[in-house]
């Protein structure tokens, strides 16, 4: 009869049934082993890896569309520059927090210049297949891109806001890669 005192009251399940405050200590504990790991693996990913973001503005088109929602890669330029024609994702201290989105292509060393809606990279017609009509030039027509710098036109060279009104590019202020498009589902695919 002693033994029967000193056991504990089941839940039905088989095993002893706890308190409230001891069942709240047992949830709390396993939310914070699953849940802030997932947190911080997310902030990760998010600072580290890539992140989501939303094209705004016609800059980019036809390519890219106002609404477009785009997965930028950060984790290649950690072990090589951008190339040309890589559309990155950008954030310049004079634009505030606003991010651009644009299309490199003059890189650290080469001359950049628009001669006649062409651009030219060291004197040479640069071949753009992607866009629909001749660019324009503007402020600096002749630049030669800085070390550690990229020059960066829109696709939609008649309402692009470009390296040829702020000039080229710091690398460093490069987010990432525009990597993957995955909204609206007409344009799920990879960015070129």
């Amino acid at each position: 009869m002693g033994e029967e005192l000193n056991r504990l009251p089941e839940d039905g399940a088989g095993g002893p049934q706890l308190s409230w405050g001891r069942r709240t200590t047992r949830f709390l504990r396993e939310v914070l082993e699953t849940i802030l790991p997932a947190i911080l693996i997310a902030l990760l990913i998010n600072v580290f890896i890539g992140q989501a973001t939303r094209v705004e503005g016609q800059s980019m088109e036809p390519n890219l569309h106002t609404d477009q929602r785009l997965v930028v890669e950060k984790l290649s330029y950690r072990f090589h520059g951008p190339q040309r024609f890589d559309v990155v994702v950008l954030k310049l201290p004079q634009q505030g927090e606003e991010l651009l989105i644009k299309r490199v292509v003059g890189l650290p060393g080469e001359t950049v210049e628009i001669r006649n809606g062409i651009v030219h990279i060291n004197g040479q017609p640069l071949e753009e297949p992607f866009l629909d009509v001749q660019t324009r030039p503007g402020r600096d027509n002749h630049v030669v891109v800085p070390p550690l710098h990229v020059y960066v036109l829109g696709d939609n060279r008649d309402h692009s806001n470009d390296s040829r009104s702020f000039g080229p590019v710091p690398i460093e202020n490069i987010v990432g890669r525009a990597w993957f498009s995955y909204w609206p589902a007409e344009n799920i695919g990879f960015v070129d």
